[in-house]
């Protein structure tokens, strides 16, 4: 069963370096496109992504954790810089506070599956289903 804030929305988690984009700066920009993705397992994610799609946006350094959530604007498509990369649009929608950190996910035991956990470099990927309805019990106020 697929959870959905509205029909056919697919959830995603993108990480970011905190000191090279925090979510703040997101939050700042209001939109962004996500680029620089190489690893062909995260493209493949950013490919599937479709307008209205949410995205946890995650800092990799420091206190790893989920900061925030943001909506997909524009599909996932090649980049024009090189066809062989691929791009999508974000817009932020809410802090998540306090962040859900790699730590307590990881200590919940209910997601040893998931790529955040199994291939922690892993910079964009699908969230599953599980995770949703875990975050939302979680964190009722994230707006999810």
């Amino acid at each position: 069963m697929r959870v959905t804030a509205r029909s056919g929305t697919r959830y995603f988690l993108a990480k970011t370096d905190p000191e090279t984009y925090p979510v703040e700066q997101l939050q700042k920009d209001g939109r962004t496109v996500w680029d620089g993705v190489k690893n062909a397992q995260a493209l493949r994610a950013i490919r599937e992504m479709k307008k209205g799609d949410l995205v946890f946006i995650y800092h990799s350094m420091g206190a790893a954790a989920i900061v925030g959530l943001a909506e997909v604007s524009g599909d996932g498509r090649a980049d024009l810089h090189d066809p062989k990369l691929a791009v999508a649009d974000f817009h932020f929608l809410n802090l998540i506070e306090p962040p859900v950190t790699l730590r307590e996910i990881k200590e919940s035991g209910l997601f040893p599956d998931w790529a955040l956990v199994r291939q922690s470099r892993l910079s964009t990927m699908t969230v599953p289903d599980e995770f949703v309805v875990w975050i939302r019990k979680e964190r009722p106020s994230a707006g999810i």
